[in-house]
């Protein structure tokens, strides 16, 4: 009984800490990034793509995973059968455990290939965040920093601000035109 407790303790705590993978969609940001300078380009979606992200590899899963069958495999047999069992049960989890957190931490992404206003074509490939939305065609910006790179909508262009003032009447020769504030514009 108390190695059944044990094997799931140790199962729970795999799964939990292959759960608690780091985002890598274009709307999250890690804390090392807060308050630091973000340098960002501006272009134009032309293709987008889903593909899939390979899941974490971080031996968690491969250290749970043999823990959980050597205790599970001492369990067979006495004496010199449970050192076997618990060797093999090691070796067997490990694997399994690898396996397994590979599985859970697959995710699916976006290959976005931007073409940036300078004429130059980048391909990022991000994690799909839960409110981001991309279309051929829409306008976005790719942010670097830190080494890392991401794309993200691009605000839309705000309209020019009507002026409300009447135009400056001509100026004669040799004279600037008057503002209806009583500046000179030069």
């Amino acid at each position: 009984m108390k190695k059944l407790l044990i094997l799931l303790g140790l199962l729970a705590s795999t799964l939990v800490a292959t759960g608690c993978a780091r985002s890598l969609a274009g709307d999250s940001y890690s804390r090392e990034e807060a308050q630091r300078p973000i340098s960002f380009r501006e272009g134009t979606l032309i293709e987008i793509r889903k593909v899939r992200l390979q899941g974490t590899d971080s031996k968690i899963g491969l250290g749970s995973g043999a823990v959980v069958g050597g205790v599970a495999g001492s369990s067979v047999g006495q004496g010199r059968g449970a050192i076997v069992g618990a060797v093999v049960g090691a070796v067997v989890g490990g694997i399994a455990g690898a396996a397994a957190e590979e599985g859970l931490t697959r995710e699916d992404a976006w290959e976005l290939t931007v073409r940036m206003n300078s004429g130059e074509a980048m391909v990022v490939v991000q994690e799909i965040g839960k409110n981001e939305k991309f279309a051929v065609g829409d306008r976005v910006r790719v942010l670097q920093s830190s080494g890392k790179t991401r794309v993200s909508p691009a605000a839309p262009l705000a309209p020019a601000p009507a002026s409300s003032a009447p135009a400056a009447a001509p100026a004669g020769p040799g004279k600037a035109p008057a503002a209806s504030n009583g500046e000179v514009r030069l």
